[in-house]
């Protein structure tokens, strides 16, 4: 796993392509049935990209305070952001766009030092030779529960298409990986539809990691991913190992008109503190209109993120995940150096901030926007047992930012939490 990634605390996820024209549910529309696919397809004739600006959007996400981006280069639906030579279904050959959006997006990531991720579709609802198989080979009793875009309503499996179908991905993914430069990060969506072994798994990875042996690849891959993307709910414990969490801005992963449910921005906020205090990143989705505008409201909220981390940047990056939620009610971040504890207040207190468990005697508290030095006392404990007492920051709504408040804690020695059985944990 590449140390960048877990530096990085926020990633911007973009799902952009034909769904956004009439504004529906990206592929997923057809597939359950609510418009027919010619309905569906009939997007690519209004597709036209016409105010799409590649720098616009670099602008924005390293204004959100983001350190990578992931574009969806293809959704289930099988239409292609790039010129391939192995489908006519691309933007480039069947839309008024006629421009290869993915080299645009490319080059604009990599300019400003962003780190560069592709989305693709494992699935292709739209590929005659997807539709051969069934996931794990088995034919379901009940043939008329089957899509017909997944698999054979027949109940008749043809493996020769199916791998036909698989060199197809093989070589659509070797343009994504050869013709933009270094790509940092794949993002696949759609394993369930099949087992590691009809996706050729672990081949298929070897073969992905021998275009750049540093790429990281998500968890949707049948178990062999690198890290793991929860979706939508964050995680209520901390995943194991590498992980991050997805989610949009208001219900919808592409562009929606008629979606007005918003996050708030302190919503949005208050979800990526708790992302990084368990010491993941937030990949947070926009959904750029069909001609490559972005909603205000979606832009604003990345703004307002952006501001937010760059006042409180010390805070965010460079740090681990913070202390367990029995010693302080929120979340936290702790220093590489682990000589500093970062208390995210997310509500305006009324006289104090509670802390338990503190072993360390404070050097200082300060409120990192303002840089306002706090007093605390500490009440209680079992010091002849070696038991801390209970630790009250002073702390008022005066003191507090508009948004979340940042508390930074300082000691002489590395941070020390008591355990409650006379261990001492100093990690979650």
């Amino acid at each position: 796993m590449q140390p960048w990634f877990e530096e990085a605390k926020l990633g911007i996820f973009i799902h952009y392509g034909i769904y956004a024209v009439d504004g529906v549910s990206e592929s997923w529309s057809f597939y359950n049935g609510r418009i027919s696919y010619e309905e569906y397809m009939k997007q690519l004739d209004g597709f036209t990209a016409s105010k799409f600006d590649a720098d616009a959007w670099a602008d924005l996400i390293e204004k959100s305070g983001a350190k990578y981006a992931v574009l969806t280069t293809k959704h289930h639906d099988g239409v292609a952001l790039w010129d391939t030579q192995y489908s006519d279904l691309n933007v480039v050959k069947r839309t008024p766009a006629k421009r290869d959006i993915i080299k645009e997006y490319a080059e604009a990531v990599k300019k400003r030092g962003l780190r560069l991720g592709m989305y693709f579709s494992l699935i292709d609802w739209s590929h005659p030779d997807y539709p051969t198989v069934y996931e794990g080979g088995r034919v379901p009793e009940d043939l008329g529960s089957v899509n017909r875009f997944s698999s054979p309503v027949d109940g008749v499996q043809d493996e020769e298409r199916w791998r036909k179908f698989l060199e197809f991905n093989n070589q659509q993914l070797r343009e994504i990986l050869t013709n933009y430069g270094k790509v940092d990060l794949l993002w696949f969506d759609g394993d369930w539809e099949r087992s590691a072994e009809q996706w050729n798994l672990p081949a298929f990875k070897d073969y992905l990691k021998s275009f750049n042996p540093d790429l990281i690849i998500n968890s949707r891959l049948q178990g062999h991913g690198d890290y793991k993307t929860p979706e939508q709910g964050i995680p209520i414990t901390r995943p194991e190992g590498p992980w991050e969490f997805c989610t949009t801005i208001n219900t919808s992963w592409g562009y929606v008109p008629t979606d007005h449910k918003y996050k708030s921005l302190n919503q949005i906020i208050r979800m990526f503190c708790d992302c990084i205090s368990m010491g993941g990143n937030m990949l947070l989705d926009i959904g750029p209109r069909e001609d490559g505008t972005i909603d205000k409201r979606q832009e604003d909220i990345l703004l307002g993120l952006g501001d937010w981390i760059r006042t409180h940047e010390e805070a965010v990056f460079g740090t681990g995940e913070g202390i367990m939620t029995r010693y302080y009610l929120g979340g936290s971040t702790i220093s590489k150096d682990r000589k500093t504890l970062y208390l995210f207040v997310y509500d305006d207190p009324k006289e104090n901030v509670c802390l338990k468990g503190l072993c360390n005697p404070i050097k200082r508290i300060t409120v990192l926007h303002s840089g306002k030095e706090l007093t605390h006392e500490i009440h209680g404990g079992v010091p002849w047992f070696n038991i801390p007492g209970t630790t009250w920051i002073h702390m008022t709504r005066e003191d507090a930012h508009e948004q979340v408040t940042v508390l930074k804690l300082e000691f002489d020695e590395e941070l020390e939490m008591y355990g409650g059985s006379g261990a001492v944990v100093t990690h979650n």
